[in-house]
């Protein structure tokens, strides 16, 4: 990636940055500000991951159907991880924390990183309507790229007609080769959400034209802006877009599809083009890669410091003021008053966690080997609160020291209908 020379990468700032997070330092990368010092006295240091909660929440993903599940937690004492059930139910073979997977919608913060890029660079501008980059596209001038990333635009979801009925709408595409412009013409062939910037709506069609937008003004594929930009810098070693490819190479984990219907057999999902997604949705991951993402995205190695603010602002997606979306980007409110960053993954047989403190110093990875299931997704999702909460106080002084959260229902990233 050619950076403007007032962005290059101060080589200090960088070492710092990889000692501190292990994550190997890439010239290609934007310097992180320095963190003012912070006083011991002042700051209390952040609780300790609870481990055993960790588990208890992979376990509970596992009592919700799912075969098996991983977290991976990096922190100023290391990584830990845990790991139960098995990646293949034909072979047996167990959970395995190194192995990939397919992360959904998380592909979605690599997309989001690689425009922000393009908008450090000066080629594109978040105010600026689509149209002025893809002529015609959208039939209204006032849908702005910020609206796409926010997803605020109101262009329909598609993937709610397509996966109506999850595995016939999945067997329908799961070999097929879409264009974008063949996904666009599907959601503009749906009423609009909402009118341009005033509602929040989650629709991977915002995300499939950020995928247009990157290659029209790079003039080259996504996935090697992916490479280019993101995961050659980073040393992402088991990270990959491999559409249209179907397969997953190396130790990976199996994916497992709920059928709509009570009773009915698990379907191996694992193999498929996620042409349907494609820059929504189709990067294949580890934890390792997804902490060290998470991580250099929070620290400041892949954005400027204006464009990370501008990312990391973010509206509330829920009545309960927990939830918020940023520019491809999530931000959770857990019951402990710790702010995290990052976002879900829902992609046929896997769900995906990857979050992280936003200075950076600790992160969460977290999978489970199914989907079309949400109380197992729920169940999942706490990983997060036992990871960066620590273990819970107890009763008496839990009404003094934390907040009351609800307990919601995992977002969906795709229509499901169990």
């Amino acid at each position: 990636m050619i950076v403007s020379p007032h962005r290059r990468l101060a080589a200090g700032a960088a070492l710092l940055a990889a000692i501190a997070g292990g994550v190997v330092p890439a010239t290609t990368a934007h310097a992180a500000p320095a963190a003012p010092a912070a006083s011991a006295a002042t700051t209390p240091a952040p609780p300790a991951p609870d481990m055993e909660g960790v588990t208890a929440a992979l376990n509970a993903a596992m009592a919700n159907g799912a075969p098996g599940a991983m977290a991976r937690f990096t922190g100023p004492d290391g990584v830990q991880t845990r790991a139960v059930g098995v990646r293949d139910r034909v072979s047996g073979a167990a959970m395995d924390t190194r192995a990939r997977f397919r992360v959904g919608s998380v592909s979605k913060t690599f997309s989001s990183v690689v425009l922000l890029q393009l908008v450090d660079e000066g080629r594109v501008e978040l105010d600026a309507p689509v149209n002025r980059y893809l002529p015609g596209l959208l039939p209204d001038d006032r849908i702005t790229v910020r609206h796409l990333l926010t997803h605020r635009s109101g262009l329909a979801d598609y993937t709610d007609k397509m996966f109506a009925q999850t595995v016939p709408g999945f067997e329908s595409v799961r070999n097929r080769v879409f264009t974008y412009q063949e996904l666009v013409d599907l959601s503009l062939a749906e009423p609009r959400t909402t009118e341009p910037g005033v509602a929040y709506k989650y629709s991977n069609a915002n995300f499939v034209v950020v995928g247009m937008l990157i290659e029209k003004i790079t003039g080259k594929p996504v996935g090697q802006e992916y490479q280019r930009r993101i995961i050659k810098p980073l040393g992402l070693r088991n990270t990959s877009y491999v559409h249209p490819d179907t397969r997953i190479q190396g130790l990976h984990a199996r994916g497992y599809l709920h059928p709509d219907e009570a009773g009915a057999a698990l379907v191996d999902s694992t193999e498929q083009t996620v042409s349907w997604a494609q820059s929504a949705g189709a990067v294949v991951s580890s934890p390792a890669d997804l902490n060290t993402f998470m991580t250099a995205l929070m620290r400041g190695r892949l954005l400027s410091p204006r464009t990370l603010e501008a990312m990391t602002t973010v509206t509330p997606t829920d009545a309960a003021n927990t939830r918020f979306y940023g520019l491809g980007l999530r931000r959770y409110d857990l019951s402990c008053g710790a702010q995290v960053f990052g976002h879900t993954g829902t992609v046929q047989g896997y769900y995906t966690y990857a979050f992280a403190t936003r200075d950076g110093r600790r992160s969460l990875s977290a999978m489970a080997n199914t989907s079309n299931r949400g109380a197992a997704n729920t169940a999942l999702g706490g990983s997060l609160e036992a990871a960066f909460c620590g273990k819970k106080p107890a009763a008496a002084a839990s009404s003094r020291t934390a907040r009351t959260v609800p307990v919601l229902p995992a977002e969906a990233d795709l229509p499901e209908r169990r």
